[in-house]
């Protein structure tokens, strides 16, 4: 029988190979677009998914609803996801996904998982962008919730949209341990107009903070990324703070700046147009490691632990009582040093 490959190999070098997932994008009908962005269903075959066991996360299993997300955060790891639809980093925030099978799906998912186990909702794509306010998918996915008692969850946002499931977020609490949270980078608003575009004001993200408290719900703020010589000085942290307190946040949390090579080139244009000072810094550090060193990220922990004692705030994972032993430095702790090895 005749060898087709090798005879007519220009045939196979031709041939686009594509993944289930990819096709799946490239079928999937444009449900509507809005500004810059096209809105398309995709079905999945499974809603849960599973973290890597080295990271040392704090949960086991995650759910994103959609796929890609139209807050453009310059500085966002989750790009890479896009890879796997075979479509280019840029097109995160503007091709966005969802997955109009995920109530159907999770139901039969939960079933199999332990009770207790430690679930994570808006882990590569805010789960309260624009597009939930009508297709509903993350509140199809917290009905599940409410009628299934045992887990753990966690969600993160940086929208006020949240508010509008108040009461189904008790009644998922009521039933699970629950946490939300809160990711604010900056209080400063024109910084964040420019590091994540079409995310809400900070002030919106504090005062949702402070509805969800006055619910009854654990909820808190992250401040992260801290990103080296932009947002890690002490008086920036602190300006978070201090509203998380005023809004009663449970806790604090931050953590430093790590960038996969996906996201590398949209964070480093960021720079270099709103912080040229700081791209020959980034690029020595960033170029061959996607994680800050240890130096700095021990610092950075101890700082936002002054803060978090000088406000008051809890730990994410365990409530902190404040200590008298030790009181927060009266003196910012700049200057840093972001890129030590």
């Amino acid at each position: 029988m005749a060898n087709t490959p090798a005879l007519f190999p220009i045939l196979v070098s031709n041939q686009h190979r594509i993944g289930p997932l990819a096709r799946a994008a490239d079928e999937a009908p444009l449900d509507s677009s809005g500004c810059l962005t096209e809105y398309r269903p995709i079905e999945v075959r499974s809603i849960l998914g599973k973290s890597t066991p080295r990271r040392d996360l704090p949960f086991t299993h995650t759910i994103n609803p959609y796929r890609g997300c139209e807050f453009a955060c310059r500085y966002c790891y989750a790009r890479y996801t896009h890879e796997f639809l075979e479509r280019t980093p840029e097109d995160f925030e503007h091709k966005i996904f969802f997955k109009q099978n995920a109530p159907w799906l999770l139901k039969q998912e939960l079933a199999k998982l332990k009770p207790g186990t430690e679930i994570a909702l808006g882990t590569a794509t805010d789960p309260y962008q624009p597009l939930e306010r009508r297709q509903r998918i993350t509140r199809s996915i917290l009905e599940v919730f409410a009628r299934t008692p045992g887990f753990s969850l966690g969600i993160v946002t940086k929208s006020a949209l949240i508010t509008r499931d108040l009461e189904l977020l008790q009644e998922v609490s009521r039933r699970h341990k629950l946490t939300i949270h809160l990711t604010v980078t900056t209080m400063n608003a024109n910084l964040a107009r420019i590091l994540e575009p079409r995310a809400p004001r900070p002030d919106l993200r504090i005062s949702t903070v402070a509805r969800l408290r006055s619910a009854g719900l654990r909820a808190g703020v992250l401040c992260s990324p801290l990103m080296p010589g932009i947002t890690d000085s002490r008086s920036s942290i602190a300006a978070v703070g201090k509203a998380a307190a005023e809004a009663g946040a449970s806790f604090m949390a931050a953590g430093p700046l790590f960038l996969k090579p996906c996201s590398l080139p949209t964070f480093f244009q960021f720079v270099k147009e709103h912080f040229p000072a700081q791209l020959v810094a980034y690029e020595r550090r960033y170029k061959d490691s996607a994680f800050v060193s240890p130096e700095y990220r021990k610092r950075i922990a101890e700082v936002v632990d002054s803060v978090c004692r000088e406000y008051k705030l809890g730990r994410r994972y365990q409530e902190m009582p404040p200590s008298k032993e030790m009181p927060a430095p009266a003196v910012d702790l700049q200057p840093w040093l972001p890129f030590a090895s």
